[in-house]
């Protein structure tokens, strides 16, 4: 159908990932169809699960690498204690090479977690595009809007008024795009608020409108597809929060006005549970309880990870008040999924032999530079060597950076003294009292 075109994202590389999670979506809902309970709210919760299921992998390496720097990097700030102010390259190399050594003995990557990050986040975003555009992706939902664009269409004012409803504003340049506008009208249907929805069957009488024999929308106390669809325990899931809160105050529909709540309110608090859960840097063990020395850069990070973990869930409340619930329905979802992985990683890494781990880490590291052609032994007394060496050269430039210079009057009297000591006491026969010979026969000649 050529309704796909328009809501499906075009963009090169990552228009694959998205179709491919929209087919796993329109999977669960043909499922769901199947079982005889079609709502886009369950696919939501389902389709959730599985995806982070699929990201386990990644998630149990994320977890790993936050729980082996909270021992780590006690080793690190003593390193970069060692080279504080050291900007030579001897020391720089130094440096890097300890740095080295000890992410290799705890078998993880300095990028390890960044890239990590980095594959899932092209995936976050392709789930939500598929969230925000189930029709595009849901074959029986695009279906069902489709049939309810073809009849709007056939009216003469049908296209305006639909551009003139709050919900068209997201997809109002769409409406100008040739051959693109009953694509338009199905996003704008998709996002309409439930009022809204009313208010056009009324106008068009599109209640006796069907889809493979059902009626598409509610009319009285006959429920619709687009209800069935979008319903989940009471909520539109095309609607955001906000608009349905304005329709709560309007009907005074006070269990619809919590409902609307629950979902920012859930958001927040379920973000902030998923940082709690989470393994700090600064939270060590009885046996990574280690004295590590002050560092400015890492209290500020340490600060700053701090003032994140209270402001993003903030800002999940904010944006799950005025995205569709089905957004803040996935990032509720989405945030006790990882929530309860972390709890179950957690415990499994608790469990690790940390010590047995380290001590793999670094058999497969000298092996590794064994099959480089480097001794390890040889590596490890060069690079004692070199630190013994810097060290050196560092007293020697303190001490010489405490010596104070001499004036010319003060050099003179050293030579003068010294003179009068090495002749006082030149020793018969011996090339000084020679020396002297020589001295004391010119200045009687010159005399």
């Amino acid at each position: 159908m050529d309704l796909m075109l328009l809501t499906q994202n075009s963009t090169p590389i990552f228009q694959y990932i998205v179709k491919l999670l929209g087919l796993i979506m329109n999977c669960i809902f043909e499922f769901l169809n199947l079982i005889g309970i079609p709502n886009i709210g369950l696919s939501i919760i389902l389709f959730t699960i599985v995806i982070y299921l699929l990201l386990m992998p990644l998630t149990i390496k994320q977890q790993k690498f936050s729980k082996l720097s909270a021992r780590m990097n006690p080793e690190l700030q003593v390193i970069q204690a060692k080279y504080k102010g050291k900007q030579d390259q001897a020391s720089m190399m130094a440096m890097n090479a300890e740095t080295k050594a000890v992410y290799a003995k705890y078998g993880v990557s300095p990028s390890g977690s960044c890239v990590q990050l980095l594959i899932q986040m092209p995936i976050l975003f392709a789930l939500y595009r598929v969230i925000y555009s189930m029709p595009a992706y849901v074959t029986k939902i695009g279906e069902a809007f489709g049939v309810l664009a073809d009849k709007i269409m056939q009216f003469p004012d049908g296209v305006e008024y639909v551009k003139s409803t709050s919900a068209a504003v997201y997809f109002s340049k769409n409406f100008d795009i040739v051959d693109n506008t009953k694509n338009a009208i199905i996003d704008t249907l998709n996002k309409m608020s439930t009022g809204d929805m009313f208010a056009l069957s009324d106008k068009f009488g599109l209640a006796d409108l069907t889809y493979q024999g059902k009626v598409i929308l509610s009319s009285g106390s006959q429920r619709g597809l687009i209800d069935i669809y979008n319903n989940f325990l009471g909520l539109n899931i095309g609607d955001s929060p906000m608009n349905t809160m304005s329709t709560a105050f309007a009907e005074n529909n006070y269990l619809l006005l919590i409902g609307a709540l629950s979902i920012p309110i859930l958001s927040a608090v379920t973000q902030w549970l998923n940082y709690k859960l989470m393994p700090q840097a600064g939270s060590n063990d009885d046996k990574t309880k280690k004295k590590a020395p002050e560092n400015d850069t890492a209290a500020a990070m340490q600060q700053s990870m701090k003032m994140m973990n209270t402001i993003m869930p903030i800002m999940s409340a904010w944006f799950c008040l005025t995205l569709p619930a089905g957004m803040g329905l996935y990032w509720v979802v989405g945030a006790v999924v990882r929530s309860i992985q972390q709890v179950v990683i957690n415990k499994h890494i608790d469990k690790m032999d940390i010590d047995a781990e380290i001590e793999k880490n670094m058999e497969k590291y000298k092996e590794k530079l064994r099959q480089q052609g480097i001794d390890p032994a040889k590596l490890n007394a060069a690079a004692r060597t070199s630190t013994k060496n810097i060290s050196s050269k560092a007293s020697y430039q303190n001490s010489a950076a405490k010596r104070t210079p001499k004036t010319e009057e003060e050099k003179a009297e050293e030579i003068k003294k010294t003179t009068e000591y090495y002749n006082s006491n030149a020793k018969p026969g011996s090339l000084a009292s020679k020396a002297n010979m020589v001295k004391q026969y010119n200045e009687k000649n010159n005399k």
